[in-house]
């Protein structure tokens, strides 16, 4: 159930109409209480700093009327100018990137300004009273709906300064940056220690030790419907698994996408399965027609590689902008170094094996972040230049092997690309300069006892 409220709560932050639809509620309460206590008030007149503000009926449903007319033409413009930076920052952007604008509490807050001040103006008009010899004029909420048309003013001005900053494209990678980082700080929380190594070892051995002739009965469980997994509730099936004493080994990640009776999981037993349980596991998993970062690490990394990859097309031809986003998706690695990952096993409270999950890996991570940018920004001298020496930085941040073989097999395959992609012998000699430093800050790391060795270790005069 947490899993879904969170998703359910991912799909209200990226939507338009949720702020503005609570800013409506808002105003709605404000017009009825207002008007009320005007009742209450009766005759009385509201003093100002000594100024008495009163108006006639005509006047007060002048006043209402214009700013209620106004208010409106401005949200109609302010949507206007928002789709116009949609429909910009799609083209130049990405398409992906269009859930980051939509997201922005920012934009969501002008917007439900503007059309709660117009709810607001027209809600109070309808009180304004002249039948027969009852007059009656809310003062009070006239003079609030003109504190509210004074406060939009301001509020235009920050909605255009925040639609001029949004767009930049610095901003755009630090807003897809800060997104990355605290989506990792959720998935991947814990930092890396001996304590959670020692634990890892002896859960590892604790499972070669386990039976696996027990279990014979084997049962696949598919997919309901065609879409990208965005999310698995793992305490749910947990405790599903710890209860009918089953394992259930996942088959997919977060963020791929499934095909509609494609295995999903498979469940071992050692009784028949159960399939009354079949509507009850199926139902920890959430799909959707897009990635969500909800348990996603890789989908915000996709949204700057993007980026990266039009500025390094042709018809763009940034290197600049790249080099940001290879810089951005360095502070995330850099982070990942120091961080224990998920264990693909989950154990119940008797140590019994229950649940195997397809983990992220920093290997895995680490290709997703520069895969697509190598072979993409092949061709460009500072771009291959700028990721030998991220690479270079992040290998004095590692921890143990297999972060540093992951970045030796990164680094090779630049160097054979600039190789056969770069036409000048200088920019090559640049290239295995930045290289061959990166061989020195490997083969000076020990882990522990030995030195790293590489099999394919390469020296270049």
């Amino acid at each position: 159930m947490k899993t879904k409220l969170i998703n359910f709560w991912m799909y209200l932050k990226a939507s338009f109409w949720f702020v503005p639809a609570l800013m409506i509620l808002l105003s709605i309460i404000f017009a009825f209480n207002l008007v009320t206590v005007d009742r209450a008030l009766g005759s009385i007149s509201l003093r100002l700093h000594g100024f008495t503000y009163s108006v006639s009926p005509e006047g007060a449903r002048a006043v209402l009327s214009t700013i209620a007319g106004s208010m409106m033409t401005v949200a109609g413009v302010t949507f206007s100018i928002t789709i116009v930076v949609l429909n910009l920052a799609s083209s130049q952007f990405g398409p992906r990137l269009l859930r980051n604008f939509m997201q922005d509490r920012s934009t969501q807050f002008v917007l439900g300004a503007f059309v709660a001040s117009f709810i607001y103006c027209l809600l109070v008009l309808r009180s304004v009273e002249t039948l027969g010899t009852e007059v009656f004029v809310p003062n009070l909420s006239v003079i609030f709906a003109i504190v509210l048309a004074i406060f939009n003013v301001g509020v235009l001005i920050f909605f255009i300064h925040n639609i001029a900053t949004s767009i930049q494209t610095d901003e755009v990678v630090a807003e897809i940056s800060r997104e990355l980082k605290h989506n990792i700080r959720q998935i991947v929380p814990d930092e890396l220690d001996y304590d959670t190594l020692d634990e890892r070892r002896r859960r590892a051995e604790l499972l070669k030790e386990q039976k696996k002739g027990d279990h014979h009965y084997l049962h696949k469980l598919t997919a309901p419907c065609d879409g990208y997994l965005q999310a698995v509730d793992h305490d749910r099936l947990l405790r599903i698994a710890t209860e009918h004493d089953y394992i259930i080994s996942l088959q997919m990640r977060q963020g791929q996408y499934v095909v509609a009776s494609s295995t999903l999981a498979i469940i071992t037993s050692e009784d028949i399965f159960d399939t009354s349980l079949n509507e009850a596991i199926i139902d920890s998993f959430i799909f959707g027609s897009q990635r969500t970062p909800e348990q996603d690490a890789e989908y915000p990394i996709h949204q700057l590689v993007e980026v990266a990859v039009r500025a390094l097309s042709p018809g763009v031809n940034d290197p600049y902008t790249a080099i940001s986003c290879i810089e951005q998706l360095a502070s995330t690695l850099n982070y990942l170094s120091n961080r224990a990952f998920p264990s693909p096993y989950c154990f119940d409270d008797q140590d019994q094996l229950r649940l195997k999950i397809q983990p992220f890996t920093y290997c895995g991570i680490l290709n997703a972040s520069f895969d697509q940018i190598r072979q993409y920004g092949s061709t460009s001298v500072a771009v291959t230049i700028r990721l030998l020496e991220v690479l270079a930085t992040l290998t004095e941040q590692t921890r143990h092997q297999e972060q540093r073989t992951a970045i030796h097999r990164q680094a090779d395959m630049i160097l054979r690309g600039s190789e056969n992609t770069l036409p000048e012998e200088n920019d090559r000699k640049d290239v295995r300069q930045r290289y061959q430093l990166l061989l020195d800050t490997l083969n000076g790391f020990e882990d522990k006892d030995a030195a790293y060795d590489f099999p394919d270790k390469l020296s270049i005069s």
